[in-house]
């Protein structure tokens, strides 16, 4: 029986610089040919990294397994994927040993993508003809494997045909890559903190033993009033922060985390800046795991310094962050990083840490931190687009102060709750 286990390392590829990549052992070996591939894709995101592993481990052992039961590589990755989205599991019985549960359409499908972006890989590194194994090294049982799937991937050009709707084309035009399609859905509402409990959150929430949390009060008031990511809120430097001489107003920019422009003009981007000034790396490519990550979805940039600025809406709450953060300053830990949010021990607040800060904080006010209630984090990003759609912006106005690349992207925070519809249907009748 064959295993698989998922370790961490530091792998190097001709002389560079170490990367910490998760590789896959099998009882025959490592797959050497996956760590690559992570290692070619380095600059994705740790979430990524992770789902592609994961997708690959579950094809591994797939492979183990059901490797006897089909005549040709084809099948195999046929039965691969449908075991995926019916699970392995009949009348509570499991042949295989996999005891696999269903999975939703999309999981299989962002899993079958990860599948197929790694095969593609190896395909490329093995050429167009059929995979031959390498004569000065002897490959593993699993490597020899994933080789054949690159193959047959390729030729047959799709994983699960036979799990498309049939079309009179079929015949004729052969099979074609396609995901399995989707139920038609419309866009789910999205749940916005609630505005008259925003005052008390800031008021009686974030005070701690009679003091304010003023960390914690202002990043609730850069992703409320601001619109930000929680997760971009990590990123920002005491360095980012600059004053309006003139009206005495804060500006907060916000930098791409690793490529954005440094603070220091000695050094060509942060990430120098944070390896050189600091021995840390970017925040968001550390590994999930480590207290220090914080995402980066990837927002639209407004300026060639690779940052965007902060809009508070209303604008007069940006006089309220510029005297909360005033007091922030006179009492704040220093520590040796940059970042301009600390703990109580000058080390780099965390993005975990606020959650619970935040979530004690609703707590106080009497409410439950539940996303369907609107309380969680992400609900006041939620709330930032709905009062710029209710107070007339337009479509591409709320696309470019919420920082999306597609204008598509911020239906999800302007479209009402079914809930809102029924109240405006019943207004209609009155």
């Amino acid at each position: 029986m064959g295993y698989i286990v998922k370790r961490v390392v530091s792998y190097t590829c001709h002389h560079s610089i170490p990367v910490v990549l998760p590789a896959l052992f099998t009882n025959t070996g490592i797959i050497i040919s996956h760590l690559r591939f992570l290692y070619s894709k380095r600059n994705k995101s740790p979430s990524w990294t992770e789902r592609n592993t994961f997708a690959v481990m579950k094809l591994i052992e797939f492979i183990d397994v059901a490797n006897q039961q089909y005549s040709s590589s084809t099948s195999l990755l046929i039965g691969f994927v449908e075991a995926l989205q019916y699970g392995t599991i009949d009348h509570e019985t499991d042949k295989s040993g996999l005891f696999w549960r269903p999975r939703t359409l999309d999981d299989v499908n962002v899993l079958l993508g990860h599948v197929t972006t790694y095969c593609d890989f190896v395909d490329l590194e093995n050429g167009h003809d059929k995979p031959i194994l390498n004569p000065l090294k002897k490959t593993s049982y699993h490597e020899e494997r994933l080789r054949w799937c690159a193959y047959y991937r390729r030729k047959s050009n799709c994983f699960i045909n036979h799990l498309d709707k049939p079309s009179k084309n079929q015949f004729f035009l052969g099979r074609t890559v396609k995901s399995i399609e989707r139920h038609l859905v419309a866009i789910e509402p999205v749940y916005r903190f609630p505005k008259e409990a925003i005052d008390d959150l800031l008021s009686i929430g974030c005070m701690v033993n009679g003091r304010a949390d003023l960390s914690t009060y202002l990043i609730i008031m850069l992703i409320h009033w601001g619109g930000l990511r929680t997760s971009e809120c990590f990123h920002i430097y005491l360095e980012d922060i600059t004053v309006d001489h003139k009206t005495g107003m804060v500006y907060v920019e916000v930098y791409h985390p690793s490529d954005g422009q440094s603070p220091d003009t000695s050094f060509r981007n942060r990430r120098e800046y944070l390896a050189v000034k600091y021995r840390l790396q970017p925040r968001n490519e550390y590994n999930r795991q480590h207290k220090l990550h914080s995402g980066w979805k990837d927002p639209l940039l407004t300026s060639r310094k690779l940052s965007f600025d902060v809009m508070f809406f209303p604008t007069y709450k940006a006089a309220d962050f510029t005297i909360a953060l005033n007091k922030y300053l006179s009492v704040r830990v220093k520590g040796n990083h940059p970042f301009l949010f600390t703990n109580s021990n000058g080390e780099p607040e965390t993005k975990a840490n606020f959650i619970n800060k935040h979530n004690r904080a609703v707590n106080r006010i009497g409410l439950p931190p539940q996303k369907y209630l609107g309380t969680s984090c992400q609900g006041h990003r939620h709330s930032y687009g709905y009062r710029l759609a209710k107070n007339n912006f337009t479509q591409l106005e709320i696309q470019k102060a919420m920082h999306h690349k597609s204008h598509l992207s911020c239906l999800v925070y302007i479209t009402p709750t079914p809930q809102e519809i029924r109240d405006k249907m019943r207004e209609a009748l009155k």
